[in-house]
């Protein structure tokens, strides 16, 4: 195993040393002055990365904890869903939903296509309406990221709550959650907030805080409104012990993004994706995700058909110490997938294609050689300014 090693998958993501360090700090009460100014802070900067003035709850889970926390408190058995779904995560929505009893209005997609707004929007009107649609911002699985704009414009004025899971998205590619009318949006730290695993965020409308007063739903600890009675609290607390030593980094990562600036960051984004594509086509392999500057989290690759993809993505990491990942679910040995999302640079790109060319090459596929890096960086550097 080489002794440098290279993180470039959709999460986990790579972590900053200045958010390590924060991590690393002795430990203080998480009831202590000390801790609960810090949440003040953290607090009021958060909605900024949502684009919102609503209050965003933050939770020691992993990203699906805060999606089971937006149907748990939304919805209530017999409540009519509706998931549209392309992918692995999109299935989880469903499987969440299902598992509280909703009644669960699936619209499937093939994987690696992407929902169209029309088609949600007529299948909303088919079914009379629904107390809640579920989306999947970017489906991690396939590459794809919806025109969640268009989207939410559809489902405006149906009755209908927009839950969105932006777990890969939020920080990485636009959002903007009051502007397109989004009640629950929900992430986590592993992602662009380029933060260890183990924190969930979720940020609610009062549409959808309204509905958590109704919801039938049996919760206790993503119980939103015993959540909210704590952040709330002057100075804000933590409802439960919280993983303090997380939420030190989070706070960290949360300035260095802001610091930047949101635009800075889908800027980013934009650019490594369209470098890492860029790459991908100058070896003569074909994309499994669009060809399109939305798809700017991760990118996912067809391997030859005689070949396995798990194959490929150990061989990358036991020749050139890089991780990338391979397909999930159905994709499962057919394609590799490539992250571009947090503490990413070009060069973390070029050095995951370098590694990817030298595994197809090993193992004996036809490609293109010594192409790759070079087209990626020149991609990279023919940026144009996000619309």
């Amino acid at each position: 195993m080489p002794e440098k090693q290279y993180l470039v998958t959709p999460g986990p993501t790579p972590v900053p040393p200045e958010v390590l360090a924060a991590t690393a700090r002795p430990m203080i009460h998480h009831r202590g002055p000390d801790y609960r100014r810090m949440l003040a802070r953290l607090f009021e900067r958060l909605p900024q990365l949502w684009q919102t003035a609503n209050d965003v709850l933050l939770f020691t889970a992993a990203g699906t904890g805060a999606m089971e926390s937006a149907v748990a408190n939304t919805c209530s058995p017999g409540d009519r869903v509706l998931v549209a779904s392309a992918g692995y995560f999109g299935e989880r929505w469903a499987a969440i939903a299902s598992r509280y009893g909703c009644d669960v209005v699936h619209l499937r997609y093939a994987w690696g296509e992407t929902p169209d707004a029309a088609q949600i929007g007529a299948k909303l009107e088919e079914m009379g309406g629904a107390h809640a649609v579920l989306l999947t911002h970017s489906e991690t699985s396939t590459g794809v990221v919806l025109d969640l704009r268009e989207l939410a414009g559809r489902v405006a004025g149906s009755g209908a709550l927009i839950l969105v899971d932006a777990i890969s998205s939020l920080a990485a590619v636009p959002l903007e959650t009051d502007a397109w009318g989004l009640d629950v949006v929900v992430t986590s730290s592993h992602k662009a907030l380029m933060c260890p695993p183990g924190l969930s965020l979720v940020s609610v409308s009062p549409a959808a805080l309204a509905a958590a007063g109704r919801a039938t739903s049996p919760r206790f600890y993503l119980d939103w409104e015993t959540t909210l009675k704590a952040q709330r609290s002057s100075p804000p607390d933590s409802a439960f012990s919280p993983a303090i030593s997380l939420i030190l980094g989070l706070d960290v990562a949360v300035d260095m993004i802001l610091g930047d600036g949101l635009d800075a960051a889908f800027e980013r984004h934009r650019r490594l994706g369209r470098a890492c594509r860029a790459g991908v086509k100058a070896m003569g392999l074909e994309l499994f995700s669009p060809d399109e500057d939305r798809a700017a989290v991760v990118t996912a690759i067809r391997t030859p058909p005689d070949l396995d993809s798990s194959a490929v993505v150990l061989a990358m990491r036991e020749s050139s110490g890089v991780t990338i990942i391979g397909g999930q679910g159905e994709l499962k040995g057919k394609i590799v997938r490539i992250g571009h999302i947090g503490y990413v640079d070009v060069f973390d790109i070029t050095t995951a294609l370098a590694a990817l060319e030298k595994a197809l090459a090993d193992a004996g596929a036809e490609i293109e050689r010594g192409a790759a890096t070079t087209a990626a960086l020149e991609a990279y550097g023919d940026g144009v300014p996000v619309s």
